[in-house]
C-alpha cells in the first residue's frame, strides 16, 4: 500500500492542538460530537475491548452535572467555589464523562486505561481539527462517591476524564515541549 505522505497533516494538528479552557457559548452540533466519536473509536485498544462509555450533559443537563459536582464538595470548597462552579458548567458547551470498566486483571486494566486515553487524545485531535477546543480533566471531584453516583458511574468503573467541550474563546500560545532526545537511552 502506497500512502501519499503530501496529504498527512497529523503532526500540524499534534503539535498545534492546544488545551482549551476559555469556549465561546456557540452549541456544538450533536452530529458532529457523535462523528467525533466515531473517529476516536478507531484508537488503538487491545483485542478491540474497546473499554469505553459516555455520559454526556449538554444544555439544562449542565446544571445536574454542576449540582453533581457540588454534592462532592465539602461546605467551605461550596461556599467559596459554587457560585463560579455553576456558573463555569453553564457556559462550557458540553461536557463529557469518559468512563472505563475496570478489569481485575492487571493487565488487562493496563490495556484497557491505554486505550481510553488513546480514546481522548484521538477525539481532542479529531476535534481540534474541526475548530472545538478540548480541556481533559481529571479533578479529584470524579473519585468521590456521591458524585459518581449522581453521574451514573457504576461499581467496577472509573471515570477516565471529564472533557470540557466547545469552540475556543480564547487559543492560548504553544508552550515549549523537552527533546525526545533529552529523555532517550539508546542501546545498541
Amino acid at each position: 500500500m502506497d500512502l501519499d505522505r503530501s496529504a498527512f497533516h497529523t503532526a500540524s494538528v499534534i503539535r498545534e492542538r492546544r488545551t482549551i479552557r476559555q469556549f465561546k457559548s456557540d452549541p456544538v452540533d450533536q452530529e458532529l460530537l457523535l462523528e467525533l466519536m466515531n473517529i476516536a473509536n478507531w484508537a488503538p485498544n487491545h483485542g478491540l475491548r474497546e473499554p469505553w462509555r459516555f455520559i454526556q450533559y449538554k444544555l439544562e443537563g449542565r446544571k445536574q452535572l454542576a449540582e453533581a459536582v457540588l454534592g462532592a464538595m465539602s461546605a467551605e470548597e461550596k461556599e467559596k467555589y459554587a457560585d463560579q462552579r455553576m456558573k463555569d458548567f453553564a457556559t462550557i458547551p458540553v461536557h463529557l464523562i469518559v468512563v472505563m470498566k475496570e478489569d481485575s486483571q492487571q493487565k488487562q486494566w493496563d490495556d484497557d486505561f491505554g486505550a481510553v486515553s488513546s480514546w481522548i487524545q484521538s477525539f481532542q485531535l479529531a476535534a481540534w481539527e474541526r475548530g472545538i477546543g478540548v480541556v481533559w480533566k481529571t479533578n479529584t471531584y470524579i473519585y468521590a462517591p456521591a458524585f459518581r453516583e449522581a453521574v451514573g458511574v457504576r461499581p467496577g468503573e472509573k471515570i477516565i476524564g471529564l472533557l470540557y467541550i466547545g469552540y475556543p474563546a480564547v487559543i492560548p500560545p504553544p508552550r515549549p515541549r523537552t527533546s525526545a532526545e533529552s529523555r532517550l537511552i539508546v542501546h545498541g
